[in-house]
């Protein structure tokens, strides 16, 4: 399909501040979607339009008819000069987005979209739904650029979040010391329960910034410690700069995998630690992977591979309800509150989710149907790991591995402790790991 779709960004002063070329844009498209501030500088924008089709030239006709049916009357408005072209406010949530822009497919679209479209912007999700020569991006300064340069911080050193509509715990991931943030965000209750989170976690002397309104006349930057908040003195529109300190005894959670076992609540059920950084070594996450964590206890190695690379993904199945609450509570504390939690027994549980690029077994090992069903849904050249402690799991991976290949590693531990008045190195359990790659 031919270009049809031109993505605009566009900044804090509105559509009368876009180079000429893209107000031209602006005015030969058939439709403009856009939220109401940008929508209310190109013509006055009427809360209640009664529309006449006769009244719409016959080449926007199907694109008005298409538009009708996913949105409602007062979303609609003509401009008065060009009776030709339709202006839609954005309805909330990106699944409504998306429908009120692929019915327009075909017909010449412009979308003004806040800075730049490609960084946690619509251009980015409409890339995942159209084809690269239907739509063109006309980017603009993003919110990040405009922060990072009020904050003086090189932008390259900066992490860059969106927490505008999705969980407030993807934050925890980020929070390290010395760590510098910017965060999109939803509104006002934002900051504040950002800086709960900064205090919960020894964080408090981190220092906020909120940077409202970049870009236009009445910008303003307030600042304060998470301690000393007051949420009152922010508005609704702003990007967030968190600029982490660390307390002394604060707990340091890096996204290296092998967090300490006490950042987990577990009722005992938990690949322990150096066995479970070993484990994700060997299942060696990559930005936007997807894992099937089998039997995942309290969810530490899907929780741990999500952290370990950008976009990665997992999915906890537990047949355990009480281990299903403990799940939710680790992945949200940890910041991977996105991580999917199936109930259920498997291999039944399996049935119909995403093929995985990677496996990890962590329970019922010698369940020959379970290991089945788990390498025929990995995808060609992913890994599949499985531990065992028993002696019949432990038999079963020595049979797979003779059939399928891999490594088969004896993982031996030994940690302090004491008899009496004498220290010793305590044995735990050794622990059998086959790892291998489908073909």
């Amino acid at each position: 399909m031919s270009l049809w779709l031109n993505i605009i960004g566009v900044g804090e002063k509105g559509v009368g501040d876009l180079p000429p070329p893209l107000r031209e844009l602006v005015t030969e498209a058939f439709t403009v979607i856009g939220p109401f501030r940008f929508l209310a500088g190109i013509a006055p924008v009427t809360a209640d339009v009664e529309v006449h089709p006769e009244l719409v030239q016959q080449r926007s006709l199907e694109a008005v008819a298409r538009a009708l049916l996913y949105v409602d009357d007062e979303d609609i408005t003509f401009v008065e000069e060009d009776l030709s072209r339709v202006l839609i406010e954005w309805q909330g949530g990106i699944d409504n987005m998306i429908g009120q822009i692929l019915p327009l497919r075909g017909s010449p679209t412009v979308i003004l979209a806040t800075g730049d479209p490609m960084w946690f912007g619509i251009g980015a999700t409409l890339a995942k739904h159209l084809e690269p020569g239907e739509f063109t991006i006309h980017t603009h300064p993003s919110a990040f650029q405009l922060a990072a340069a009020r904050m003086r911080w090189p932008l390259q050193h900066v992490e860059t979040i969106s927490l505008h509509g999705r969980p407030i715990e993807g934050s925890h991931r980020h929070i390290l010391p010395g760590n510098r943030i910017l965060a999109l965000t939803t509104d006002n209750t934002t900051i504040d329960r950002v800086a709960d989170i900064l205090a919960n976690r020894g964080y408090g002397q981190s220092m906020l910034t909120a940077l409202e309104n970049l870009g236009g006349i009445e910008e303003k930057l307030t600042s304060s410690t998470a301690e000393q908040l007051d949420p009152k003195a922010i508005g609704d529109f702003y990007v967030l700069a968190i600029d982490c300190v660390a307390d002394k005894d604060a707990v340091l959670l890096p996204p290296i995998p092998g967090l300490p076992d006490e950042a987990f609540v577990s009722d005992g059920q938990l690949t322990k630690r150096d066995i479970r950084a070993a484990t994700l070594a060997k299942l060696a996450p990559y930005p936007g992977a997807l894992l099937w964590d089998v039997g995942a206890g309290c969810g530490s190695v899907g929780i741990e591979w999500m952290r370990a690379a950008r976009d990665a993904k997992a999915i906890a199945f537990e047949q355990d309800g009480k281990r299903l609450d403990l799940i939710g509570d680790n992945a949200r504390a940890l910041g991977t509150p996105t991580l999917e939690i199936v109930p259920g027994k498997a291999p039944d549980s399996l049935k119909d989710k995403p093929a995985p690029d990677a496996v990890f077994i962590g329970g019922d090992v010698a369940n020959d149907e379970l290991f089945d069903a788990c390498w025929t849904a990995l995808k060609p050249g992913g890994c599949l790991v499985a531990n065992a402690v028993t002696l019949d799991g432990e038999q079963a991976l020595i049979l797979r591995q003779e059939l399928h290949g891999g490594e088969l590693t004896r993982i031996d531990i030994s940690s302090l402790d004491s008899i009496g008045g004498h220290k010793v190195m305590r044995a735990r359990l050794p622990v059998t790991q086959w790892s291998v790659q489908k073909p």
